[in-house]
């Protein structure tokens, strides 16, 4: 069986609260990783929620890839488009609305996290952007007031070289700015990874989002 878009059915790894009332806070993995891996993040984070690692769709590097890129940091619209939609398929079957969903995403994840919060703002309670850029020019609006009160946190490693500096300067000021989101933003002295203490503060902004 297919799911949307011509992919297979998501592959989900969980942790957690098994009540499917509660909040669900949804792990979104980086280019040529799986969802095992971002999964181990759950150990950090508060109890409480439901915790649930995708399988981004795509095949690559002897991993997953959320989308086509035409660069680093640059997804082909058309293949956002296919991979937003196949996630919101699974979405909707398991948090139907009503229940708070939560993106945390790395790298190519929190690319895929900010497509999915700008493609529709009103369907999450917030999304973390974890050591990547918001896919500016693929075909998600990018326009003034966008995410307004939407609370979004972003980290960044100083001394990241994977992700063109461009876009991470791109991310943090449209963010911080015309966005409209109601953002924690903090630059750790790292490089392409998850700072320890980046990872305490997404924990205390994630317990606060879902008191």
């Amino acid at each position: 069986m297919t799911a949307p878009g011509g992919f297979a059915p998501p592959v989900v790894a969980t942790a957690g609260s098994a009540d499917p009332a509660a909040p669900l806070v949804v792990l979104l993995h980086g280019r040529g990783s799986h969802e095992r891996e971002i999964l181990t993040l759950a150990g950090r984070l508060p109890a409480g929620p439901a915790y649930a690692a995708v399988r981004a769709p795509i095949a690559e590097g002897g991993g997953y890839a959320w989308f086509a890129n035409r660069g680093i940091g640059r997804p082909v619209a058309t293949s956002l488009r296919a991979t937003t939609d196949w996630f919101r398929g699974w979405l909707d079957a398991v948090a139907p609305a009503g229940r708070p969903v939560v993106l945390i995403g790395f790298s190519g994840g929190a690319a895929f996290a900010g497509g999915l919060l700008l493609d529709d703002p009103a369907r999450y309670a917030g999304a973390a952007i974890l050591s990547g850029t918001l896919p500016f020019d693929a075909g998600v609006p990018t326009t003034a007031g966008r995410l307004t009160g939407v609370p979004v946190l972003v980290a960044q490693g100083e001394h990241d070289t994977v992700i063109p500096r461009e876009l991470l300067d791109r991310t943090w000021d449209y963010l911080a700015g015309e966005s409209g989101a109601t953002v924690t933003a903090r630059r750790d002295p790292v490089g392409h990874t998850i700072a320890p203490a980046a990872l305490d503060a997404v924990a205390g902004w994630l317990g606060a989002r879902l008191a």
